[in-house]
């Protein structure tokens, strides 16, 4: 790596899961724009053919109108090759199939349990963190033994628990974890204020905010938009939209499984009086079961929707087809800005620019009545070659049962995965807010059932 002034070159970057048809091309369009950075993008998967193609889908961007950063991609065949000598480790994978989230997602419909995502909490999201935990540690040790210097940077799910995996494996490892729910809520702050103000909608970097709590369940204590306090204008607005934003008027929601209509997120605001900071699918897992989550009917009044996993296994067809095309050069790579920081973060840690924004690490104290050592996500500054926590404060006394009682999970099913324990794991699965619908025997048939379409994955557990 070469630093030239305001500019750096001969970046490496190690993308482990190098195959994506997804992320892979969202950071290669980030990277086209980084103007005052450069250098290589090591991709490593298990599928070295969905690497290689990326390699060419990535190498032909360097012609593309609107690449001001001429990087170059080499997909290679093993992950001490794509780590060696690493200044920065992406890690974006999927862990087993769609057939194994299948049953993270549907099986726990057998018992009456409902899910929107499925991979961060409840059943499914604690069955993931099972199969996903030994591929993370793998992952660790490897940087530990080719660039232990090197910043990590993890995009995948479950996330809290795959940081807390990584960081016991390598507990020097210079690890963050990233998610932009966060972002699309500062968005809708944004929208709040323009009509309660009659402004133009302000840009969401422009909303300030003070946000706390774990991944996918974060919370925003303070916010503000040019020095004015935002929470009585969101009260108002909440008020004024109990059944739903209007910008979802139209009932998207019904026909795309990533939109809602906010109301679980304004609920939640009339019910503890502090702004829920992630979208409606991902809060309401994370509620007593009975709230949002009931059944498909209740679903359907809190505007929300319940993501089928078939709708995932036709995308991924889509996304095979779009990646054939750009692949033979039938389809030229297009250049958009993905709204995600990772890049904005590396170019903070190159020294390049000073940024804070939210990420989820270790509990530093960051968050007092949290345990330390915990991962949670609150704000962090980034500046050459350094991640430091912003103090965020204690969670609100209002919401801390709810937060509380996901981090304690969360702790529990991290230590049931590092000592390879399944019965640890099913304290945590009893405990978890959408499995306490059910008595404790149903409870350990799922649990047994849902063990047993993953075992594939399980070897060192079972």
């Amino acid at each position: 790596m070469k630093h030239l002034g305001n500019r750096v070159e001969d970046v490496k970057i190690a993308y482990v899961g190098g195959g994506s048809r997804g992320w892979a091309w969202g950071l290669m369009s980030d990277l086209a724009k980084a103007e005052d950075m450069c250098g290589t993008v090591y991709l490593y998967d298990i599928d070295h053919d969905a690497a290689k193609k990326n390699e060419v889908i990535g190498n032909r961007i360097k012609n593309v109108d609107g690449c001001r950063s001429p990087w170059s991609y080499k997909a290679v065949e093993t992950i001490d090759e794509a780590l060696a000598g690493a200044d920065f480790v992406v890690i974006s994978i999927l862990p087993g199939t769609f057939d194994e989230m299948e049953s993270d997602v549907h099986t726990p419909e057998k018992y009456g349990i409902y899910q929107s995502v499925g991979d961060t909490s409840g059943p499914g999201g604690i069955i993931r963190a099972l199969r996903t935990i030994p591929m993370l540690e793998v992952i660790a040790k490897a940087v530990e033994r080719n660039c232990p210097r090197a910043w990590v940077i993890n995009y995948t799910n479950p996330m809290t628990v795959c940081m807390q995996g990584l960081y016991k494996a390598f507990p020097k490892i210079k690890a963050f974890g990233c998610c932009h729910e966060v972002f699309g809520t500062q968005k809708f702050l944004a929208e709040a204020a323009a009509e309660m103000l009659g402004i133009e909608k302000p840009d969401r970097s422009e909303i300030k905010i003070n946000v706390l709590g774990v991944n996918h369940f974060t919370w925003i204590t303070k916010a503000n938009y040019m020095g004015r306090d935002l929470y009585p204008v969101y009260k108002e607005y909440c008020e004024k939209h109990q059944d739903g934003a209007d910008h979802q008027a139209d009932d998207n929601w019904m026909n795309n499984f990533f939109v809602s209509a906010e109301k679980v997120k304004i609920n939640l605001f009339r019910r503890f009086g502090y702004i829920a900071a992630a979208g409606d699918r991902h809060l309401a897992e994370f509620c007593p079961g009975n709230w949002f989550l009931k059944d498909p009917e209740t679903v359907s009044r809190w505007k929300f929707a319940l993501t089928p996993v078939s709708w995932r296994k036709n995308d991924l067809k889509e996304r095979l087809r779009k990646s054939a095309e750009l692949y033979e050069g039938k389809k030229e790579f297009e250049i958009k800005e993905t709204g995600e920081e990772g890049v904005r973060q590396m170019r903070a840690l190159l020294g390049l620019e000073d940024m804070v924004t939210n990420v989820n690490i270790q509990n530093r104290g960051q968050i007092p009545n949290l345990p330390m050592g915990a991962v949670v996500e609150t704000n962090a500054r980034f500046s050459a070659d350094s991640v430091e926590p912003v103090f965020a404060g204690e969670i609100p006394p209002e919401i801390y049962p709810l937060v509380s009682r996901i981090c304690g999970e969360q702790q529990l099913i991290s230590e049931a995965c590092a000592e390879r324990d399944l019965e640890k794991a099913f304290c945590a699965f009893i405990c978890d807010p959408l499995v306490t619908t059910i008595d404790w025997a149903d409870a350990r048939k799922l649990f047994d059932e849902m063990v047993d379409n993953t075992k594939a994955y399980l070897g060192e557990y079972l």
